[in-house]
């Protein structure tokens, strides 16, 4: 395989929507999704209304990439080979020595191989990997805290049922339509307070890519109703055009995981999906639900290629980058928001466009936030994580199991689609490798904590 990546080489250019081509203002989003969950257990699960009450401080702790362990309360940091970086109980930090006890001498989380090798989620534990779920770390956290200063003894597996219920009384397919829960009613009244549209050099990277003879793909989990208000606020009324097969409810990682047993394709009225699922997909046009095998057999087809090479864009690790490369063979690009926390430029284009849709009263409201985003006082940065060795004072700086993660599933990593969106088709990105060092992969430029890994090695 070449060392390089271009997208001139592919025939197929996919992308996720959210947090992939449709950009979030994460502060607002993550406060209106934990308000969200949390309301729901305050008004329809009897928890304690303390729980609604947040102090700017209060969001170091919501981090991505941490795992939720439902048998004891813990949330976890893990490093790459299953080490726990860090953990709490509820929010509040693990010592050295409860870890050990905790974990063992080696810190090894047990349910590490199997969330390692499937990325499927379990009754026993959640990764949290994406913005829409993120919020949920911290209403675990602050439920387990919230448990022990009652000495309430519901069990952690039934206060997970609660928060699933609330999830989904916020996110079924049918809430958008229903006006039903708190998230979707919010984004639907002021959109431009959580959705960033796209820059203009976004939309013509977009239509140079279909003027060069590129297929151009969508495919997202969010229902047809809730994509059809993202697309009209981001890319404008004629964003159908700039696609040739738009796929949603796409139910991904299934999309690509779950042959034999896969969901057929479904055609749509009035974003109503029909009983009758297609046998197979014959041509282009907006779909729902589906599968990977009918889809590549259609790619194969337009595209005259018998092996059509494929690029998807994503922000999850669970459902974009992992299975389209294990599944799918495509090749993946990750949208990372933490790079631009540890050092790496936003684009001029993200720059201006962020100011120009700055809500009104977001720097009153959200001053000393920490942006889910960023590092976090608490846990540290995204990528790399310092170790003790056990029964030793030595340090070690290891690769967090996210990071070593986007290494193995990703062909690169970038921060936002507009850091690349002015760089000609062909241009030719350094690809993730095994080889190379651990900073190749990232444009434009490796997050701090990994220059500064690699600085210590070499030095």
């Amino acid at each position: 395989m070449s060392e390089y990546f271009s997208l001139s080489d592919c025939d197929v250019i996919g992308f996720d929507l959210d947090h992939t081509l449709c950009r979030y203002h994460l502060k607002e989003t993550s406060r209106l999704i934990y308000e969200s969950f949390t309301r729901y257990l305050v008004e329809h699960k009897d928890y304690d209304k303390d729980l609604l009450t947040l102090t700017p401080a209060t969001w170091d702790f919501c981090f991505k990439g941490l795992v939720v362990d439902l048998e004891d309360g813990n949330l976890v940091k893990l490093a790459e080979d299953g080490t726990v970086l860090r953990a709490t109980h509820g929010t509040n930090n693990l010592r050295t020595e409860e870890i050990i006890k905790h974990y063992g001498p080696k810190r090894e989380w047990k349910h590490f191989n199997s969330l390692n090798t499937t990325f499927t989620r379990s009754t026993k534990y959640y990764f949290y990997d994406n913005y829409f779920d993120l919020p949920g770390a911290l209403l675990c956290g602050r439920v387990v805290d919230m448990l022990r200063k009652h000495f309430i003894s519901r069990t952690l597996f039934y206060f997970w049922k609660d928060v699933v219920a609330a999830i989904d009384h916020n996110y079924n397919t049918s809430a958008f339509k229903e006006d039903a829960g708190w998230y979707f009613p919010s984004v639907k009244r002021d959109p431009g307070r959580y959705l960033q549209p796209c820059s203009e050099s976004v939309k013509t990277w977009l239509r140079s890519m279909k003027s060069a003879g590129k297929v151009l793909l969508l495919i997202t989990s969010s229902h047809s109703d809730y994509c059809r208000l993202i697309c009209d606020q981001i890319l404008g009324k004629d964003w159908e055009e700039l696609f040739d097969i738009i796929i949603t409810n796409a139910l991904k990682p299934g999309f690509f995981s779950l042959v034999p047993q896969q969901r057929p394709f479904r055609t749509l009225v009035n974003d109503v999906e029909e009983s009758e699922g297609l046998p197979s997909l014959d041509k282009p046009g907006w779909y729902s639900q589906g599968n990977w095998p009918h889809l590549h057999q259609l790619l194969k087809t337009m595209t005259g290629n018998p092996e059509p090479k494929v690029v998807y864009f994503g922000d999850s690790m669970r459902s974009d980058m992992f299975p389209a490369s294990m599944f799918g063979k495509w090749e993946t690009v990750m949208i990372v928001e933490e790079m631009e926390g540890e050092g790496v430029p936003r684009s001029d284009a993200a720059e201006t466009n962020e100011a120009q849709v700055e809500p009104q009263e977001k720097k009153g409201k959200f001053e000393g936030m920490k942006a889910p985003s960023a590092p976090s006082e608490q846990w540290g940065s995204y990528f790399v994580d310092t170790h003790k060795t056990p029964g030793g004072d030595e340090e070690s700086q290891k690769l967090t199991w996210c990071c070593h993660s986007i290494h193995k599933y990703s062909t690169m990593a970038i921060p936002s689609v507009e850091s690349i969106a002015d760089l000609p088709l062909d241009y030719k990105f350094a690809r993730f490798s095994p080889n190379k060092p651990c900073t190749t992969g990232y444009y434009p430029r490796p997050p701090d904590s990994l220059l500064k890994k690699c600085q210590s090695q070499s030095s």
